[in-house]
């Protein structure tokens, strides 16, 4: 049985200001570093044996501190990204519920109807992270991995693991630190990939 450690980042400014990240490549806040901290601890005694990563800035200083503790290797996968909110990056979401009420209810009622104005669809993302759990899944058979990925993103892979729904991506959008472990049996999730 294989076993995943999905682990959220620790905040940065822009999640503490309730603003959107997306794709931004943002470092980790005084309060995002004490988070991982706190993180670290209590994964101490979780044996991880790899660590992958999303390429920003938060995902891959988390990545590295809970790599240091258990003498892993990080691996950074593109794939892993955040969803690409095109023009609404480094928005405030309330500005967002404000001056788009419309789409902001559609973005939390349903949101695979809506596509963020130059951003990136909720299916092209699924896809995308779904492809690369999928690679990671066929290296992967039994153990303990870790994958560090920020949020909406962490709730797309958590949905797709779990077969589970969404949820509240607006919530999600500045949930940050923390982690829980996922049982897998890799076959079946990689052929349903």
């Amino acid at each position: 049985m294989l076993h995943m450690v999905l682990v959220r980042p620790g905040a940065t400014d822009f999640d503490e200001q309730g603003r959107i990240k997306g794709t931004l490549d943002i470092p980790l806040s005084a309060s995002g570093a004490i988070e991982v901290a706190q993180t670290v601890s209590e994964l101490a005694d979780v044996p991880v044996e790899v660590v992958y990563s999303a390429p920003c800035q938060s995902a891959a200083q988390t990545a590295a501190a809970v790599a240091q503790t258990h003498r892993a290797k990080v691996k950074t996968i593109d794939e892993l990204r955040n969803l690409d909110r095109g023009l609404w990056h480094g928005k405030l979401i309330e500005e967002v519920r404000q001056c788009q009420p419309k789409v902001y209810r559609q973005w939390q009622d349903n949101p695979t109807a809506i596509c963020p104005p130059g951003g990136e669809a909720l299916s092209s993302a699924q896809e995308r992270l779904r492809g690369a759990i999928g690679r990671i899944l066929k290296k992967h058979r039994s153990g303990v991995i870790a994958v560090v990925v920020p949020e909406p993103a962490a709730s797309l892979v958590r949905c797709f693991l779990e077969h589970s729904e969404l949820g509240n991506l607006w919530k999600a959008e500045c949930d940050h630190g923390g982690w829980q472990l996922i049982e897998i049996e890799p076959r079946k999730l990689v052929a349903s990939a």
